[in-house]
């Protein structure tokens, strides 16, 4: 089991030294042993608050993180389990209040079993307010970064946690709407960590306990910090372009060309990754998303990696996309992929709706989005990743509506047709700019002009 910080402890590893300011927690007159006169309920508020030296299970306040300002929310796991009750929800509706009052990042550092039994439905009804406050927190434009701790089960879970814009942990916490009691007892326990969580998606990353402020602190001003335009690519005068359709297909594909992680690291002096798709899935080998940071500012990125890409892969860009738009924060999305996956594991994944995800993201979007074409780009699994009018092209790169040795096999052509398939689809970048379908051409090197 790892370490349990107290709700003190963990505002002192987070905070920047001497920042944090408690909030003012407004308790309510509780009844005698709570709203449901449950015996012997005063005496256990009272044992640990003398344990914990809490009034409550919740501390909030506001504090610096790496140098940007944000309400905390720390759970005292040691008052009642980190229980949500009544008076709970009073303190956590009132830190969201504030957050908004003052244009602030809200950060739930979550330890907790859930709902407070002692307190029965009116308890497990603070979940409903809890989730009405994020709700209105992303609807004001304010990024929520949870912190999941041990235990993070129950209600605790499925808002403030799990209903976070970026969700962070720490190694070997038990995380899971089902605590350890009152899940089957042959569920495998390893099902209910932060590093399974990772691993299917519904956690972006497991963060060391000495590690965590500085990424939290990268988060928190890579999210309150966007751009205040798109990239901006510049046309080559002369580029070296391929000379034939074919040519530009075995371009595309030349294992030494660059890829996505080049063009991202010429491009960002820091950037950081969200994981999974919030489904169950995730797709490491052909989709990147997160944010990075250029000339200290803030762009999004969507990135294929040349692999054909999973559902799960295009369901994360949707939600990088969605995020970014509701921030403010532009978008580059770097199109590389020989198309979507397209085996029966892939259909059952929802491929199809997968897609149709991201092309109502980015159709969506109210920020700019920036497209830059580095290698394959296949048919609509690709296409989907594009932005409509502020498309661009490098020279080792081709866009088509289908592979051309599908197309040769679709028209019964003999497989020595191919290389004149690829010269009727007219797939070249120079193809692609007199059609209108990119803009123009970009150098493509490891260092790309933006």
């Amino acid at each position: 089991m790892p370490e349990r910080l107290s709700a003190r402890e963990i505002l002192a590893l987070v905070a920047d030294e001497t920042t944090f300011e408690e909030l003012p927690g407004r308790i309510r007159n509780p009844k005698a042993d709570g709203p449901l006169g449950w015996q012997g309920y005063d005496a256990s508020r009272a044992r640990a608050a003398e344990r914990t030296g809490e009034e409550e299970s919740v501390v909030c306040g506001t504090a610096s993180v790496g140098g940007t300002r944000a309400v905390l929310i720390a759970f005292e796991f040691g008052f009642l389990g980190g229980s949500l009750g009544e008076r709970t929800g009073d303190r956590l509706e009132a830190a969201y209040h504030h957050a908004r009052a003052h244009r602030l990042p809200v950060v739930p550092l979550v330890a907790t079993g859930g709902s407070r039994m002692q307190e029965g439905m009116l308890a497990l009804t603070q979940l409903q307010r809890v989730a009405r406050e994020s709700a209105l927190t992303r609807e004001a434009g304010l990024p929520q970064i949870a912190v999941l701790r041990d235990p993070t089960t129950g209600g605790g879970w499925a808002t403030l946690g799990a209903g976070a814009d970026v969700i962070l942990a720490l190694p070997g916490a038990q995380v899971g709407f089902a605590g350890s009691r009152v899940r089957p007892p042959d569920a495998d326990p390893a099902a209910y960590t932060a590093e399974a969580q990772v691993a299917v998606g519904s956690a972006d990353a497991v963060v060391r306990p000495e590690e965590l402020r500085e990424t939290l602190g990268a988060w928190l001003r890579l999210l309150t910090t966007p751009a205040q335009e798109a990239a901006a690519p510049h046309a080559l005068a002369t580029p070296d372009l391929p000379a034939t359709g074919w040519e530009a297909v075995r371009r595309a594909r030349a294992p030494e060309r660059p890829g996505a992680q080049a063009y991202l690291d010429a491009y960002f002096t820091r950037r950081v990754s969200l994981s999974g798709d919030r489904c169950g899935g995730t797709d490491p080998d052909g989709m990147l998303c997160g944010f990075g940071e250029r000339d200290g500012r803030t762009v999004a990125y969507a990135a294929q990696t040349g692999a054909a890409t999973r559902p799960a892969g295009y369901r994360t860009a949707a939600r990088l996309i969605r995020l970014a738009d509701r921030l403010d924060i532009p978008v580059l999305t770097l199109v590389d992929t020989p198309g979507a996956a397209n085996d029966a594991e892939a259909e059952r994944q929802g491929a199809g709706a997968a897609i149709a995800e991201v092309f109502g993201a980015v159709a969506a979007a109210r920020v700019p989005i920036t497209t830059l074409v580095v290698g394959e780009g296949g048919s609509g699994g690709a296409l989907a990743l594009a932005a409509p009018g502020n498309t661009w092209a490098t020279p080792d790169s081709y866009f088509s509506v289908i592979a051309p040795e599908l197309a040769a096999a679709i028209l019964k052509r003999p497989p020595k047709e191919v290389e004149a398939t690829a010269d009727q689809l007219r797939i070249r970048p120079q193809d692609l700019v007199e059609l209108g379908v990119v803009r123009g051409i970009v150098e493509a090197a490891d260092h790309p002009r933006t």
